[in-house]
């Protein structure tokens, strides 16, 4: 699940006990104190923190923000870095939080599970040596389609970006890094072009799209899929396991990685700089990391995993659809979203032209 501006979801769910509560794990023991862990709504199957506290007298809480911007304020200013034990976190934000000294390396020893992680997550550009990061899910970003609408839809960013291909009313996705990289892809360059020229281009191509009559204008993932499902939109751009689900209910619907390449991501697991149960949010990581439990992960949010125990156990209509596992030659046309560093400004700058304009 992606950095995405979903409707806002406050809340936070939790299983266990309250903020003041602890639980012993027999009587006499000493008590145990809960896990506390930060990531986005409705993004883990609800009996994996019961069986975390079975298994280690640890009650999880779980609460939830809806984009990576909420996520770092929250860290930053809000009192985050020391009131989380764990922050499930996009990839692209990794590098950021640790400059920000708001992350603590891992400690590999207490996360034996670790070796369970599949070799192409293993020490990935956005957290060289897996210091400060494990992977939680993976996808990827593309197009959600109405079949019936546009039954000969070419795999093409320029279904978006080309008046005279444009099937139908669409979405945009209201995610700087995502839009932008698509459209960068759409002429040929890198998601994590640091030219002012290419990144100017990118935002032109976004403002065509966007002043287009068929334009539906910005959402977030969830907003775009929902506006396909109902069939306001013919298509819309979304990340990947937001489609699964409503193609499942929906046969008349598809998903579609575009032949010019886009996006892969990854949700990874982090601990805050100043994290309270740091034994507990190992023990958590590790917990995930289980063949058993990733499987369960994927199962229920329909995003890939990362974790080579689990993905024999997942279940065979999800291991074979491509829209989850993408094959080899769809992979090599994929791209992590960077931290570009002072081009951020950049990014800033002709996206917020984009929108305003």
């Amino acid at each position: 699940m992606r950095s995405s501006v979903l409707a806002v979801f406050v809340a936070c769910v939790v299983w266990g006990c309250s903020q003041s509560e602890k639980v012993p794990d027999a009587p006499g023991q000493p008590k145990k104190p809960r896990v506390t862990v930060y990531m986005y709504s409705e993004y883990i199957a609800p009996e994996l923190p019961k069986e975390f506290e079975k298994q280690t007298g640890m009650p999880v809480k779980i609460d939830v923000y809806e984009n990576t911007e909420e996520m770092m304020a929250k860290l930053q200013r809000a009192g985050g870095v020391s009131q989380y034990d764990v922050v499930v976190v996009s990839d692209h934000a990794i590098p950021v939080l640790a400059k920000l000294d708001l992350l603590q390396p891992l400690n590999l020893e207490k996360i034996p599970n670790a070796k369970n992680v599949s070799g192409q997550f293993k020490s990935p550009p956005y957290d060289p040596g897996s210091k400060y990061s494990l992977p939680y899910q993976w996808g990827t970003v593309g197009l959600m389609v109405r079949k019936d609408k546009a039954p000969q839809a070419e795999p093409t960013w320029a279904l978006l970006f080309d008046a005279e291909k444009q099937p139908g009313p669409f979405v945009l996705i209201d995610s700087m890094r995502d839009m932008l990289g698509v459209a960068l892809k759409s002429l040929g360059h890198s998601v994590n072009s640091r030219k002012p020229e290419e990144l100017k281009a990118a935002s032109e191509a976004v403002l065509r799209a966007k002043k287009s009559p068929k334009c539906l204008g910005f959402e977030g993932g969830v907003g775009g899929k929902n506006k396909v499902a109902d069939g306001t939109a013919t298509l819309a751009v979304v990340y990947n396991g937001d489609a699964i689900k409503a193609i499942e209910e929906n046969k008349g619907l598809g998903y579609i990685l575009p032949k010019e390449g886009s996006i892969i991501w990854v949700d990874a697991m982090t601990i805050p700089a100043k994290a309270p149960n740091v034994e507990g949010a190992h023990a958590f990581i590790n917990f995930i990391l289980g063949a058993e439990a990733g499987a369960k992960l994927s199962d229920f949010n329909r995003y890939a995993t990362p974790n080579a125990a689990s993905l024999p156990l997942v279940k065979k209509e999800d291991r074979e659809n491509p829209a989850i596992y993408p094959p080899q030659e769809e992979l090599k046309k994929l791209e992590y979203i960077e931290d570009v560093g002072d081009a951020t400004r950049l990014y800033d700058e002709v996206w917020t032209a984009a929108k305003a304009r």
